[in-house]
């Protein structure tokens, strides 16, 4: 088998199980047996089990993160802007993910959530190590749109918000179930991020006392 092609099964086989089961609980043992490929494979593509993590996640970041910067730089040169235009930033971006997948936005927030849930703070330090530029202009939109709140308050809110986008995405198919069988609304995956971004703005911008 040529090596990229073995580079790539072990890659879809390890994101379908990391997004499944997190990252923690998911062995070498069972990625090579989902890819069909021995250990020494793994070693010889990825050189630790860390590294296949950041090769899964940054098959998605490296094209979720430039779409998402270029969105959050344009709006930087607005007079003024809102929290549900930050938000706004990231959902063609998210959409374009299915380029990599067809379910690509929702495993990739899947993995993302993974990453906090199963304290893997070397997957945080990457996407800061190589993506810090997107962080802080996301911040520095965030703390615009909502100057009042203190840098405490606002990594609660954005905690909060991320557990919601995960869960949302991670259930879409029995929500666009639900929605079409007792509401007969049909929503397509982009249609339910849009339907959650005014939730998830008015947490960000409640009131604090």
């Amino acid at each position: 088998m040529p090596r990229k092609e073995t580079k790539r099964k072990i890659l879809d086989a390890a994101e379908v199980l990391f997004a499944e089961q997190g990252f923690s609980d998911t062995s070498l043992r069972l990625i090579t047996s989902a890819a069909d490929v021995n250990l020494a494979s793994v070693n010889y593509h990825f050189g630790s089990r860390k590294d296949l993590i950041k090769a899964v996640m940054d098959r998605y970041l490296a094209l979720f993160m430039p779409a998402v910067n270029e969105a959050l730089v344009r709006l930087l040169e607005q007079p003024r802007l809102s929290v549900e235009q930050v938000f706004e930033c990231f959902v063609a971006p998210l959409m374009g993910l299915t380029r990599v997948r067809r379910r690509g936005p929702e495993i990739f927030l899947q993995l993302l959530g993974g990453g906090y849930m199963d304290n893997q703070g070397f997957l945080r330090w990457f996407i800061i190590n190589h993506y810090g530029e997107v962080v802080d202009n996301f911040t520095r939109c965030m703390q615009r749109a909502a100057p009042g709140l203190s840098s405490a308050e606002l990594f609660w809110r954005l905690h909060f918000t991320l557990g919601t986008v995960v869960f949302t995405m991670a259930s879409s198919e029995a929500l666009r179930d639900i929605a079409r069988n007792d509401f007969n609304e049909d929503i397509d995956v982009e249609g339910l991020v849009r339907k959650v971004i005014p939730y998830l703005a008015s947490g960000m911008e409640a009131r604090t006392d």
